[in-house]
């Protein structure tokens, strides 16, 4: 029940974001989802694309000189109201899992956010997260969008 992502490393100056969107875009990747995380000298670019475009999109990034790997994330539901992420986090705190970083997907309906999270322990996020009756975005569901 993962979702797959790319991790692409960008150095931390002016245009250097704009260039890694323009050169996807002219490629026609739809970036899905994406996530910066910066340092004093690169960045951390994180998208999810269709999985019928990981591939291809990877291709394109090392041909022009890209460093970018592919890995997954766990995407959750969580409803909209007060608690919602609190209560995904208190499953995976209690069962000592870590969330080292997370984000918004873009889609989401009216009673529920989807929430990409890439936790210390993917497997057992699953389990922990699925026995408190926490709902999970597929990769399926995530091409359907």
């Amino acid at each position: 029940m993962f979702i797959s992502q790319i991790s692409i490393f960008l150095e931390n100056v002016r245009g250097s974001l704009r260039g890694m969107a323009e050169l996807l875009g002219e490629k026609k990747v739809n970036l899905l989802a994406i996530s910066i995380a910066d340092t004093s000298g690169f960045g951390i670019v994180r998208v999810i694309v269709n999985s019928n475009e990981i591939e291809r999109t990877l291709s394109v990034l090392h041909e022009t000189g890209y460093i970018a790997k592919p890995n997954h994330v766990v995407g959750v539901r969580v409803p909209h109201k007060p608690m919602g992420l609190a209560k995904v986090l208190a499953c995976l705190d209690d069962a000592a899992i870590s969330v080292e970083y997370s984000y918004s997907f873009y889609r989401s309906t009216l009673d529920d956010a989807c929430i990409i999270i890439r936790p210390s322990d993917l497997e057992r996020s699953v389990s922990v997260l699925k026995a408190a009756g926490i709902s999970m975005v597929s990769q399926e569901e995530v091409d359907g969008f």
